[in-house]
């Protein structure tokens, strides 16, 4: 196989891969997420009126923590952590909770997922 079919393989099959991670992190999103965040990952969730605090939008990819101190906001890591332990630990918000029972594949769903939702 020469480099150029192996290379549009490879494509193929990281679109794939990347669209099954999209599918799976909406889906978690919607059941965990949605609420607080909205639909469309805007912050504005139906729970929100009961909320002091607006939840944080996806849509400016605004992130806070660096939360493995590398200098670097809002990296997968980053994200990976909130979504784990929840932000208060980072010292956010204490309203939205770590999800520590969801995989490690599930966690990387959600952040393409997240990630998808940028504008």
């Amino acid at each position: 196989m020469n480099k150029i079919v192996a290379m549009i393989l490879l494509g193929v099959l990281s679109l794939s891969s990347y669209a099954q991670d999209v599918d799976a992190g909406k889906k978690l999103f919607g059941t965990f997420c949605q609420s607080c965040h909205g639909p469309d990952g805007d912050g504005n969730g139906p729970a929100n009126p009961e909320q002091s605090l607006k939840p944080r939008s996806f849509a400016l990819a605004a992130f806070k923590f660096d939360t493995d101190a590398d200098w670097q906001k809002g990296t997968d890591a980053d994200l990976a952590d909130v979504i784990r332990k929840g932000p208060a630990v980072y010292g956010g918000s204490p309203l939205m909770p770590g999800w520590s029972q969801f995989s490690d594949a599930e966690i990387k769903s959600l952040i393409v997922y997240i990630r998808s939702l940028e504008s």
